[in-house]
């Protein structure tokens, strides 16, 4: 009988063996109907359909319960009907995608290297190949980080010295995140938007609310901070692309995982914030930009305005960085996070994290909740003490590519002088 070692040993040589054969000219027919929901976009003469299947459909795919270990197979098809060949970028959809063999290893088994073989046989041919030839077409699985209620999925692709880019908004299964159930195009009737110019938008983004509230609305929280003018949903996307993820909703499920997170030190990359209100309702979306574990991250909540600035969206925001978590009794979920003091901080850490995604086309400085010093601090409703310079930023984000250098300054209010 072969032992345990030399079975493994013959099982990772094979994994190895299929890693260097080629991919299949022609891989296996796959049931439309184990696709779930298509959707569809067209741009530059090319079409993309894409689909994410719940963890059956997935299972009866590949025979293995991917979604069990964290993992979210996209599928992708590519229809090129121009004369140049087009080459996928998978790191367009998800920075830090799986190869398909380090898919398979997470299901080896060393006392069964043919079913694992098998396994790595069927992930490798399911694949999305990165070219798809001129006219022609091509179609596979991307292995991407799991998410449930909506995905933001980006399918970027180079033809020639060009990049095309195509965006959806998917919803999947599992729990929803916070705002997911939210309507946003039927928020406000016609006769409720607002359009402005320039200076009206100015002026409208000062007489917006300073600060955060409680239900009642009778005490202020955190300042309101940031203002995000964009294509509605779609704005979120530069978001993403910088490792933005929305956050749970905050329900008895996502509070134990919230004390097993803090009490463990572990990540917790959509953990709930706890709601805030403006304009009387709880923030529409939330976000937050984990770090090394639940007491540190960025975190984000965002309320839709009616105000239109050349037909683009404007979002209201928060932003701070947590830099703890406390037990409270103010609270049925018995934990609160605490806030860095510098609340600036994070407001201008955003801007440079959209800068850096080449998406922030104006920025620019409009009054706030006004300034405050460490000497005379402000507080939230957690009686976390901030200061700041009283400023809120606002930007206009399109969908990406532009450089820095060719980013303009809305000439509104300059950033206080740093004293000596």
């Amino acid at each position: 009988m072969i032992d345990r070692a030399l079975t493994a040993w013959l099982s990772l040589a094979l994994l190895f063996f299929v890693a260097v054969l080629p991919a299949r000219a022609d891989p296996p027919a796959i049931d439309p109907s184990l696709l779930g929901d298509i959707h569809t976009a067209q741009n530059s003469g090319i079409t993309v359909r894409t689909s994410v299947p719940d963890a059956v459909q997935v299972q009866t795919i590949f025979g293995v319960p991917i979604i069990e270990k964290g993992i979210q197979p996209v599928w992708v098809e590519i229809t090129n009907p121009g004369d140049k060949p087009l080459w996928y970028m998978p790191i367009t959809t998800d920075e830090t995608y799986f190869a398909p063999l380090e898919v398979a290893f997470r299901f080896h088994d060393p006392l069964a290297p043919e079913a694992s073989l098998k396994h790595a046989e069927t992930l490798q041919s399911l694949q999305m190949p990165l070219a798809i030839p001129a006219g022609g077409k091509a179609s596979g699985f991307v292995f991407t980080h799991l998410e449930t209620g909506l995905k933001f999925l980006t399918f970027g692709m180079l033809r020639g010295g060009d990049e095309i880019d195509f965006q959806f908004v998917v919803p999947v299964a599992g729990p929803p995140y916070a705002g997911e159930r939210i309507d946003f195009s039927k928020m406000f009737t016609p006769d409720m938007l607002v359009d402005v110019d320039l200076p009206g938008l100015r002026k409208a983004i000062e007489a917006l609310p300073c600060c955060t509230t409680n239900f009642d609305g009778d005490r202020n929280g955190d300042p309101l901070n940031l203002v995000i003018v964009g294509d509605g949903v779609d704005s979120l996307f530069p978001f993403i692309s910088r490792g933005w993820r929305l956050t749970e909703p905050l329900d008895l499920h996502s509070a134990v995982d919230t004390a097993k997170s803090f009490l463990i030190g572990t990540d917790y990359a959509t953990s709930p914030v706890s709601p805030l209100y403006a304009f009387g309702r709880p923030q529409d979306l939330a976000l937050e930009k984990a770090r090394n574990t639940i007491n540190e991250r960025n975190h984000m909540r965002l309320w839709l305005t009616p105000l239109r600035y050349q037909g683009h969206s404007v979002w209201l925001g928060q932003i701070s960085r947590d830099i703890g978590v406390e037990f409270t009794s103010k609270s049925w979920y018995l934990t609160t996070h605490k806030i860095g003091p510098a609340v600036d901080f994070d407001r201008d850490y955003l801007l440079q994290d959209l800068l850096r995604a080449g998406a922030v086309e104006h920025f620019g400085y409009a009054k706030g909740v006004g300034a405050s010093t460490p000497d005379h601090p402000k507080f939230n409703l957690t009686e976390d003490p901030y200061f700041t310079d009283g400023l809120r930023l606002v930007m206009m984000v399109g969908k990406g590519g532009d450089r820095i250098e060719n980013v303009d300054a809305l000439e509104w209010e300059p950033l206080p002088e740093p004293s000596r």
